[in-house]
């Protein structure tokens, strides 16, 4: 899906429509201190196998996007609810 970089959409902070640039949130690096990794780690030492079934053949065709808006005038950042799924996505120059 292509979509502009610039949109002019409602803002929740400014309660008037105003011109939001479009951005894609990159995923960050997971942390190693959770628990969940510390026990997934912890499991993996040793001589015993992999804790989990390899996810082998099961990921999706599409992932879904984050896409959130940052307002020109007051700078805040909004979320439209839930992401949609694209297969492919691309910021485009309008």
């Amino acid at each position: 899906m292509k979509m502009p970089k610039e949109i002019n959409t409602y803002c929740p902070s400014c309660k008037k429509y105003q011109i939001h640039d479009v951005e894609e949130v990159k995923k960050h690096k997971a942390s190693e201190l959770r628990q969940g990794q510390r026990r997934f780690r912890r499991i993996l030492r040793g001589y015993r196998g992999f804790p989990r079934p390899k996810p082998e053949g099961r990921q999706k065709p599409t992932r879904k996007r984050d896409i959130r808006y940052k307002c020109k005038v007051c700078k805040k950042l909004n979320v439209r609810g839930q992401s949609s799924r694209f297969k492919k996505f691309e910021l485009v120059a309008k």
